[in-house]
């Protein structure tokens, strides 16, 4: 079973393999924030990164529902899986390789 830094790898080695960034987010005075910004092809993402079968934490629950409020997604992926299924809705039309 892939551990949550296993993800976070495939997550930022997928993400520069299509020319994109997978910036690690760090935002002092505010928990709950996302784990990653993906820019990729003029776009920002925000991606929280749990191990397989963890949920969100309360707060960053509630980070999601704010962030949604503004008009922001936040995709929570807990598996290599995901990092492709997240990878293939946000660039549909790239070749994707696993």
């Amino acid at each position: 079973m892939p551990t949550e830094r296993d993800i976070e790898k495939q997550l930022r080695v997928r993400v520069a393999a299509l020319g994109g960034k997978a910036y690690k987010f760090s935002s002092p005075g505010n928990s709950g924030v996302p784990d990653r910004i993906v820019l990729i092809q003029g776009k920002c993402y925000f991606v929280e990164l749990k191990r397989p079968g963890q949920d969100l934490l309360p707060r960053q629950k509630a980070v999601k529902r704010d962030f949604a409020k503004l008009g922001f997604e936040v995709y929570k992926l807990d598996s290599l899986e995901d990092v492709d299924r997240f990878l293939r809705e946000v660039i549909p039309n790239e070749v994707h390789t696993t």
